[in-house]
Formats: structure tokens, sequence, C-alpha cells
């Protein structure tokens, strides 16, 4: 079997692309940067994941409730929240081709941190001392504009008719606003008691100077996140505890412990007083961030009760007392967890004699869960019986038909996309109704009889 560290990301995008996972966006028009499409295998794994996800969160937690806020907001939401001032990455162009930088990414190529606190003087005046060292990644040249503050919010017209944009909305630079700003519905319409969380799978927007990585870095996203509110005060415990169930999900949900590691932020972001993120070891990229995990303390609540005028204070029960609540907050970008997941169940191993890719995904967020095969399409009633069983076992399950090829190839297909169960169909079956269970992992075989294939799958 390889070695997960060894397979490149040149590899993975291939098999995406192949195999109906990830397609470029606009892709016959010559592609559009940072934008991608999930195929038809690619939107049954993403959709797997956030089943996966809302189940640890809503399902099994009596602590959550969920929720899924619009994506416009009023402009104020983002005035409020600092990303009309604070929401920016320092970007330079090349003077000879235009090509634009991140200029903290290429200083930090280089091994210099640029503070993302730091003004645009202080930045440029590091820009300076170091830009012989930085080459355009087009034209290989070291002439740069001084650098500036680009707003990465994604202005839209939506509600101007006059054309002019004096007053713009807004994408979501973030998917958690919406969180804060149903504090108080929550609240009045429910029966959480603070502590409660609240979790939300939301899209989000971002003027992204240079996106790279595939599905690493994207101008429009999906993020998952969730936001715990405590008493102010009692965040530490609780801080730990989350970080902690954070982990576990993913162990628990099949990533390799050596793939993952912490790193806690240096320079943190307006609203945090701790931030730590879980890295995952991507192929190719090496470890970056994954999931971020931040103490928001009572930053977002506070601000929105000052620039709405409504009171967001929190009456406790038991004391009649107000307070603002302190929010930790999990959040992370579903096309990287989707990036993280295929990328440590890829595998290049033998069976039979026989090199062969496979996704070694966990059952449960497997695209496909069984493919049922006649053992030969031209033998009419070999593949009436395997209709039949296909069409039961559809009813519970995402199922595949296939009888193209040799029994080999299907299996090998099968592999690919990460099958756990080929079922096929064979003269036995028509003697004694049992079927050929083979198992994607081992390629061990097993006769299950009809009766009993949906349990045995499941």
């Amino acid at each position: 079997m390889a070695d997960t560290n060894q397979i490149t990301m040149e590899k993975l995008i291939s098999l995406a692309k192949r195999r109906g996972f990830i397609y470029p966006g606009s892709e016959i028009y010559g592609g559009m940067a940072g934008m991608y499409d999930f195929g038809p295998y690619g939107v049954e794994l993403l959709n797997n994941l956030k089943r996966a996800w809302w189940k640890e969160y809503i399902q099994k937690r009596n602590d959550y409730v969920g929720l899924d806020s619009a994506i416009f907001k009023d402009p104020r939401v983002w005035e409020a929240s600092g990303h009309l001032s604070s929401f920016s990455d320092p970007l330079s162009e090349c003077k000879k081709c235009n090509t634009r930088i991140r200029v903290d990414k290429e200083l930090g190529k280089i091994g210099v941190t640029a503070d993302e606190k730091m003004s645009e003087a202080d930045l440029n005046t590091l820009f300076s001392e170091h830009k012989t060292k930085i080459k355009c990644p087009k034209c290989n040249s070291s002439d740069f504009t001084p650098v500036r503050a680009f707003n990465l919010l994604v202005k839209t017209n939506m509600g101007d008719f006059t054309g002019k944009n004096e007053q713009p909305t807004y994408l979501p630079g973030e998917a958690c606003q919406g969180i804060y700003l149903n504090f108080k519905n929550v609240v009045d319409t429910t029966r959480v008691k603070v502590p409660f969380g609240i979790a939300q799978i939301g899209k989000a927007f971002r003027n992204e100077i240079s996106p790279r990585n595939f599905l690493f870095r994207t101008r429009e996203m999906e993020q998952a996140d969730t936001q715990y509110f405590v008493r102010p005060n009692e965040n530490k415990e609780a801080y730990q505890k989350i970080k902690q169930e954070r982990w576990s999900w993913y162990l628990k949900m099949g990533i390799k412990e050596e793939n993952l590691r912490w790193k806690q932020h240096d320079n943190l972001v307006f609203y945090a007083s701790d931030a730590w993120d879980i890295e995952y070891n991507f192929p190719s990229y090496g470890f970056d961030e994954l999931e971020g995990i931040h103490d928001r303390t009572d930053y977002d609540l506070t601000q929105h009760m000052k620039y709405s005028g409504t009171d967001l204070n929190y009456t406790d029960p038991h004391t009649s007392g107000k307070y603002i609540p302190w929010i930790l907050e999990t959040s992370v970008g579903l096309g990287r967890m989707f990036l993280a997941f295929i990328s440590d169940a890829y595998v290049e191993d033998e069976l039979g004699g026989e090199t062969r890719t496979v996704l070694k995904l966990a059952k449960e967020l497997a695209p496909i869960k069984a493919a049922v095969f006649p053992l030969l399409k031209n033998k009419p009633e070999l593949v009436a019986k395997a209709r039949q069983i296909f069409d039961f076992l559809k009813e519970e399950m995402m199922c595949e038909w296939d009888d193209n090829g040799n029994i080999g190839k299907r299996y090998r297909r099968q592999d690919e996309i990460g099958t756990p169960y080929c079922v096929t169909i064979d003269f036995d079956t028509l003697e004694n109704d049992t079927v050929t269970v083979r198992d994607r992992d081992t390629g061990e075989q097993e006769r299950v009889a009809i009766k009993d294939l949906i349990n045995f799958l499941k």
C-alpha cells in the first residue's frame, strides 16, 4: 500500500475530475479562478459530510439547535462585525505583467511573518526590505507596486435601482453572522438556556486576491459553523472541551491522526481572544488550516447590539440577572473538509496481483453504498434479477447499476469512487437466491442471501 504522504495533489485532482467529483467552474468558457462545481459523486460525498456533521450537533446533542439564515443581510451587519474596516488582505501588483500577489503569503514563503494587524505603512516597509527576494509567479520579475489593503467583501447591487451603487449590499464574508443576528429569536422561540449552541451550514464569498491550491482557497465556499454561548468568564473549560470534540470527530470519521495537528494563532484576528487551528497534512501542500476554533468573547453580540439598537442581553432564568454571553466558535470550510477526506482516503495498493487506486472512505461518507452488477449483460434472466435487486436496494441507500465491461473493470471503477460493496448477480443467484458481495477494502467475497442483503450492507 502506498504511503498517503507520497500521494500528490495532481493525482487527486486528476481522479476528482475523471470520476466526477469536482469540475472546474465554467470550464467550457476556459474556467473561472477560485470556482469549482461538485459533480455527481462529489455532491453525494459533500452531502454525506454535511449530514455527518449535522448529525453530530443536532441529532445527537441536546444543547445545540440548527439555523439556516439568509445570504443577504443589512449592510450595517458588516460594519458592526468589523468586516468593512478590517476584512482585507495586502495586495501588490507586478509592474511588468500586472499579476496580483498576496503580500503576506509571498513574504511567508521566504520566512518573513507579516502580522495581519500591521498598518499599510508598516507592510510597505517590510515588503520593501524583502522585495528583491520575491518573484512574480508569472514573469519572475521583482518589480511590484506599493502594498494596499484590499477588502475581501463582494459587493452587489441587490436593491439598488439607481445604478450608482452608492449604498452597496454585500455577499457574506463569513456565514456565522446570521447566527448572531438570530440569537435573540432563538432564545425567545425555543427552550434553550445558556450554555447552548447554534449550528449552521451556509455560504460565504471572498474576493480572494490569489485563489489557489484547488479547493483549499476559493472565492465561493460553504462553511459549517457552530457558535456556543456561555456565561461571561466561563469560557476556558468549555473551549477545551469543544477543541477535543472537534479533534475526536475527525478521527471517528476516518482521518488518520498522524495527518492532524494543532496550531495556535500568534496574531489574533480582531474579534478573538484565543484561536487554534486543526491543521491537516494535505498532499503536496503540507500542513495547513482545516478548521478554526475561536474564543470570540462578547465581541459579536456587543457590536450588533450597539449598531442595531436592539437589546441582546440574555436574562438568566435563575437569577434574573442580565449579561451578554461569550461565544466559542468552530468554523470549517466544507471544500477543505472535502479535500482532507479524499486525501486521507486515497490509496494505491495491490489486490490480486494488480495495482489499483481506491478511496477508502468511511462507509457513512461513501457517495455510493453498493453497486449492483449482472454477471453478464447479454443474459436477460440475470439482468432481470439484478434489476429487481437494484430496485429494492435503492429504496434504502444510494446504489449504482453497472453492467459495462468485465467484472474486474467494474470493481476498479467502484474502488476509485469509494463504493464499499459490489453485489454481483450470477447463475447461482437464480438457483438459490444468494448474491456475491465483494468488500472494497479487502477484495474478499461472500455469498449472502437476498433476504439478508439490506441488513448485511447496513
